[in-house]
C-alpha cells in the first residue's frame, strides 16, 4: 500500500531547504567557482525541532520494514534524515562545490541513547571534514540530535561524494574500472526484501527527499540511470530493520553503531537480500557471491 500524500504535508523545512542546496549547486556549475576552503570542522547550525507526528513515524517504521511496536514511546534513529537534513543543507549552502551532483555515499550511525517520541528534538549539524584531491570531494557532515537531558543520544555522520573532473581534463578517458561491491560467499541472509516501484516516492513523502531520481523514471534517465533508484537512506533503514528483527529480538536499542557505505545504485523495483557475516559484517545484495549495493559493519549490545 502506498504511503498517504499526507505525510509530505510535513516535510516543508526539508523541501525548501533541499531544494536551496539543489540552486546552489546549479549557480556553482554555471559560474564555474572553484571549491571554497574553510575552515574545519566547520561551525555548529542548531535547532529545536518539536515532537514529530506520530502518524508519520508509524508509517515510516512500517515503510521500512519495522514493527512499531518495538518503539512504543520511542523513534527511529534511522528517522534522522527527516529533521536533520534541513540543517544539514544549510551546513553546504557555504561551499562552492556543484553540489547538484553530489552522491550520497553512506553513513554512520551511533545509537547512545533511545529518543524519546513525545519530547523536542534538540539537533545540531556541521562539516566535520572535506577530502578534496582535485577530482573529486568527498564531504563528511556531522548530525547530531537529542533532547535536554541526553544531547549526544544519536550521532551521524554521512559522506557526500561529488565528482570534479570534467572530461577534458580526463583526455576522454574513463577512470580504470574498479572490482564491483559483492557479498560475500560466506554471508549468511537474513531477510529478503521486495521493493516496490514506488517506494523511492513513498519515502520522499515520509522525509521529505523529494530527489527526482528516486520517483521520476524521465529524470532518473536523464541523469544516467535505467530508471528510478531507491534512496540509498532507505535502503539503509531497511537493512537496520532486518537487523532489529532477526538478530536484535524487535529491541532496537540493542543496536549501537552501524556503518555503511552505499556502494551502487539500487534501481526499482528490487528483490534483494540482507546478508551477515559472524565478524559483524552486514550487505544488501542479489545473493551471496552476487552484487551488493550497500556493505558496512554493525556492533550490538548482547542481552545480560
Amino acid at each position: 500500500m502506498s504511503v498517504s500524500i499526507r505525510h509530505a504535508l510535513a516535510q516543508g523545512s526539508s523541501v525548501a531547504a533541499l531544494g536551496r542546496v539543489a540552486l546552489s549547486g546549479l549557480r556553482t556549475q554555471k559560474a564555474h567557482q572553484a571549491p571554497q576552503r574553510l575552515q574545519e570542522p566547520g561551525p555548529w547550525i542548531e535547532a529545536r525541532v518539536s515532537p514529530r507526528p506520530p502518524e508519520l513515524v508509524r508509517a515510516y517504521i512500517k515503510h521500512v520494514g519495522g514493527d512499531p511496536g518495538w518503539y512504543r514511546g520511542r523513534l527511529p534513529a534511522h528517522l534522522f534524515p527527516q529533521w536533520g537534513f534541513p540543517l544539514a543543507a544549510r551546513a553546504l549552502l557555504g561551499l562552492s562545490y556543484p553540489l547538484a551532483r553530489a552522491i550520497n555515499g553512506g553513513c554512520r550511525l551511533e545509537n547512545h541513547a533511545p529518543l524519546p517520541s513525545d519530547e523536542p528534538l534538540l539537533v545540531r549539524a556541521r562539516i566535520e571534514s572535506i577530502d578534496d584531491d582535485g577530482r573529486r570531494a568527498i564531504i563528511t557532515q556531522r548530525v547530531v540530535t537529542g533532547t535536554a537531558s541526553e544531547p549526544d543520544a544519536v550521532i551521524a555522520d554521512l559522506k557526500a561524494f561529488i565528482s570534479l573532473a570534467k572530461k577534458e581534463e580526463t583526455n576522454g578517458k574513463k577512470p580504470p574500472a574498479k572490482a564491483k561491491p559483492t557479498v560475500p560467499a560466506d554471508a549468511h541472509e537474513i531477510a529478503f526484501l521486495r521493493i516496490r516501484a514506488d517506494a523511492g516516492l513513498d519515502f520522499a513523502k515520509l522525509t521529505g527527499d523529494f530527489n527526482p531520481i528516486h520517483w521520476v523514471k524521465a529524470y532518473a534517465r536523464a541523469s544516467g540511470f535505467r530508471t528510478v533508484i531507491l534512496h540509498g537512506f532507505s535502503t539503509f533503514a531497511r537493512a537496520i530493520e532486518a537487523l532489529n528483527r532477526a538478530r536484535l529480538s524487535g529491541d532496537p536499542t540493542r543496536l549501537k553503531m552501524i556503518d555503511a557505505r552505499l556502494s551502487r545504485p539500487l534501481v526499482l523495483p528490487a528483490r534483494v537480500g540482507v546478508y551477515v557475516s559472524t565478524g559483524g559484517g552486514i550487505w544488501v545484495g542479489d545473493a551471496p557471491g552476487g552484487g551488493a549495493y550497500l556493505e558496512g559493519t554493525f556492533e550490538t549490545e548482547a542481552r545480560s
